[in-house]
């Protein structure tokens, strides 16, 4: 989370993002990142129509492919190809995977995601990932299933309570963004329980899957910014 003088602000990507329309309406909504699914589903997309609508976003807007255990060299290509300023690993890619990815990553990319299912948090652990933490930027929470459930965007949170502390502990060591059913109805609660470094939200913006509704996409903004103001004013 980003500090200012008099508040936190906390960072928004708004994922699934399939076509400019939607793209444009997530920026003037006020997100700082949108998200590109280069992972299978009714919301992927290819690099050469993400990078046709990075070419109509502004400079600042943060640009994030979503990949699934895809071999390094593809993973790279898709990067380049793509225009992206972040990537986002949503599989079991170990730390040597990441290790890797520093080592070989275009100058454009300067943020480092990791997807933890909240399950594996509720089981006591990081999974494959134990210990890398410190090499990305940011870990993000899902609610996803690592047991052959969906991934991520099924729309329904995971249980905050349970892993409510394994959450505080893990800020205490790389940047933590809660993912997972959040919508203009809970995301303030989340903020407030969490206080995370950032957000993410898909399925409960949408009108259809892969298609936003715009008039979500702009409260879910207005109710993070309305849980910071609440926040400062404790």
């Amino acid at each position: 989370m980003e500090r200012g003088d008099e508040r936190l602000k906390t960072w928004i990507k708004v994922c699934g993002t399939t076509n400019v329309e939607d793209a444009r309406a997530s920026v003037a909504a006020g997100a700082d990142a949108l998200g590109f699914i280069f992972a299978g589903g009714p919301r992927e997309i290819s690099a050469g129509s993400v990078a046709a609508i990075s070419a109509q976003l502004p400079e600042q807007v943060e640009r994030i492919g979503v990949f699934y255990n895809m071999p390094m060299e593809t993973l790279l290509e898709v990067v380049v190809a793509a225009h992206l300023t972040g990537v986002q690993l949503h599989g079991e890619e170990p730390p040597a995977y990441v290790r890797t990815f520093l080592e070989r990553r275009p100058s454009i990319v300067r943020r480092v995601i990791k997807t933890i299912q909240a399950e594996t948090l509720q089981s006591g652990g990081l999974g494959s990932f134990q210990g890398g933490e410190a090499l990305v930027d940011a870990v993000l929470i899902d609610s996803g299933s690592t047991r052959g459930g969906p991934r991520g965007g099924t729309g329904q949170p995971f249980e905050w309570m349970s892993v409510m502390d394994d959450i505080i502990g893990l800020e205490e060591q790389v940047p933590v963004i809660v993912a997972g059913g959040l919508g203009p109805e809970n995301v303030g609660a989340a903020i407030a329980l969490f206080h995370p470094f950032g957000v993410d939200a898909v399925s409960r913006l949408e009108q259809a899957k892969g298609k936003k509704d715009h008039t979500k996409l702009a409260a879910f903004v207005a109710a993070v910014r309305a849980a910071e103001s609440a926040a400062a004013s404790q």
